[in-house]
């Protein structure tokens, strides 16, 4: 009886805690369909209001922007995340004590801090309103936390796994490929939307250095809203197009996630 009664508060409290979450995301989506300008529920649901959005921010333009930045900024800084908690984390790496705190200040620096100096640099270098040039920032930025949080993902694993495998006389490489990574592929995932998310979402660094047709998705965005400052509808439509591959990410890598949970297992 005491099992039932348990189960029955935590799903009451589970429920709770996911209406409260839910209802402001129900309460945006509502206002975007909303024929009302100031973004009041109807039952007339104005699917307009998206292609409105899409085609007055051009979003096309500005998210095709948005994609290429992001996934050279995941596939390159997850690539140097594995490389570098791989050689922290299990090959050992001279000096280790000294390179590895001088790694993690770059997790402690403020971006608001430095970009006065760091535009006035990229500029005399040509790299303002530069894809690589926010791609490059964006590394230097991101790349200290996966290295970080690769090189504990590497260390939970049990040692036993590389030195059977250096027994058997598997080099460092294929350590790396065959062996950890398939194991530490929840961490991978976690990393990548991450790095997806922190970069797609960027708005101050987009803002300071890309101008014109460079442009990112998230300032596109804010260009567009101060354009339809009082078409609450509009704003909120043009929200969740911006949002949207975020999310759909999110529910692509929560499977996977599981799945490599799953499949990961290591047994000593």
């Amino acid at each position: 009886m005491s099992s039932r009664s348990e189960k029955f508060w935590n799903y009451l409290i589970l429920t709770a805690m996911a209406l409260i979450v839910l209802w402001p995301v129900g309460t945006f989506l509502a206002a975007s369909l909303s024929p009302d300008r100031a973004g009041r529920p109807s039952v007339d649901l104005q699917w307009g209001n998206f292609a409105t959005a899409w085609n007055d921010a051009d979003f096309a333009r500005s998210m095709s922007v948005s994609l290429i930045i992001t996934a050279v900024v995941v596939i390159v800084g997850v690539l140097l995340a594995l490389f570098g908690g791989y050689a922290f984390g299990v090959l050992g790496v001279v000096g280790e004590k000294v390179l590895f705190p001088v790694i993690l200040l770059g997790m402690m620096v403020s971006l608001e801090v430095i970009i006065v100096p760091l535009y006035y640099q990229f500029r005399t270098m040509g790299l303002t309103n530069n894809l690589l040039g926010v791609i490059l920032i964006h590394l230097g930025m991101g790349v200290p936390f996966g290295v970080f949080w690769m090189r504990a993902a590497f260390r939970a694993l049990p040692k036993a796994v590389f030195e059977s495998a250096e027994l058997d006389g598997a080099g460092p490489l294929r350590m790396l490929w065959s062996i950890a990574v398939p194991n530490l592929m929840p961490a991978v995932y976690t990393l990548i939307l991450l790095s997806f998310m922190w970069t797609w979402n960027d708005y101050f660094l987009s803002l300071v250095f890309l101008h014109g047709d460079n442009q990112t998705a998230t300032v596109a965005l804010g260009v567009f809203q101060g354009k339809y400052v009082t078409q609450i509808n509009l704003m909120a439509a043009g929200g969740l197009i911006v949002a949207a591959p975020v999310l759909i990410l999110y529910v692509i890598f929560q499977r996977k996630f599981i799945s490599g949970m799953l499949a990961g297992s290591v047994k000593e």
